[in-house]
C-alpha cells in the first residue's frame, strides 16, 4: 500500500507537467504577404525602364521577367545585392531595395504574362533542341529539360523558367558561367563550361522559342 501511495503522489506532480508541456504551443511564425500595389509602384520606378512595363523587356540584353518564379527573382536580387551576383547596374538598384521591396516586386511582376518569343537561327535550332532534351553525351552535358522542364517552365523555387527568354540574354548568361563571370550557380558553371560557342548560342535560341 505505501509503495502505491508513493507512485500515486510521484504520478500527481508529473501529471501538471505534463500538461503544461503540453499547452505550450510554438510561437507562431508570421508571414506577410506581398503587397503587390507597392510592388506595382516599386517596379514602375525602378525595373520598367529595361524590364518592360510588364516585365516583357523589348531589349534583348534586357531579361523577359514576366511568369518568371517569384523565389527566382528575389534569390538573384538579394545576390546582386550581396555582390554574389556581379552586376554594377544592378547591384546599384538592387542596393536600394529591402527584403520586402524585393518581393513585391518579384510578385507583382511574375504574375505579368509573358509573351512568347522565337527561334532565329533555322541552321541551329535543331542542335539547340537536341542539346535542350538530350543534352550532350560524350561530355556529360546534361538535358536542360531535366530541370528546366521541357516547355521551359522550370520548376518554381528550384530552377528559373526559361520559355520565351531572349536568345540574346540566354547565351550571354551561359558564357558568363562559363567564364566564370557569373558566380550564382555551381551547377551551371560545371555545365556550361563543357560547352561551345556553337552550342551556346543554339540551345540559346531554341530556349526563346519554346512556349
Amino acid at each position: 500500500m505505501k509503495l502505491i501511495a508513493q507512485l500515486l503522489c510521484a504520478a500527481a506532480l508529473v501529471a501538471p507537467m505534463v500538461s503544461a508541456h503540453a499547452n505550450t504551443a510554438a510561437p507562431e511564425v508570421k508571414v506577410s504577404k506581398p503587397d503587390l500595389a507597392k510592388g506595382e509602384a516599386s517596379y514602375g520606378a525602378v525595373c520598367a525602364a529595361c524590364h518592360g512595363a510588364d516585365g516583357n523587356s523589348g531589349t534583348p540584353a534586357y531579361p523577359k521577367l514576366s511568369q518568371q518564379h517569384p523565389e527566382y527573382l528575389i534569390k538573384q536580387l538579394q545576390e546582386f545585392k550581396s555582390d554574389k551576383r556581379n552586376n554594377a547596374v544592378m547591384k546599384g538598384f538592387a542596393a536600394a531595395l529591402s527584403d520586402e521591396d524585393m518581393k513585391n516586386i518579384a510578385y507583382w511582376v511574375t504574375a505579368k504574362k509573358g509573351k512568347p518569343g522565337f527561334a532565329k537561327e533555322k541552321e541551329l535550332v535543331g542542335l539547340g533542341e537536341r542539346i535542350y532534351r538530350g543534352g550532350i553525351a560524350d561530355r556529360q552535358v546534361p538535358a536542360c529539360a531535366g530541370c528546366h522542364s521541357p516547355n521551359g517552365a522550370g520548376i518554381p523555387s528550384q530552377y528559373p523558367r526559361l520559355s520565351g527568354q531572349h536568345a540574346e540574354y540566354a547565351s550571354a548568361q551561359l558564357v558568363a558561367f562559363r567564364d566564370g563571370v557569373r558566380k550564382n550557380s555551381l551547377q551551371m558553371t560545371q555545365i556550361a563550361a563543357k560547352m561551345n560557342d556553337r552550342e551556346i548560342k543554339a540551345v540559346s535560341d531554341y530556349i526563346a522559342g519554346l512556349r
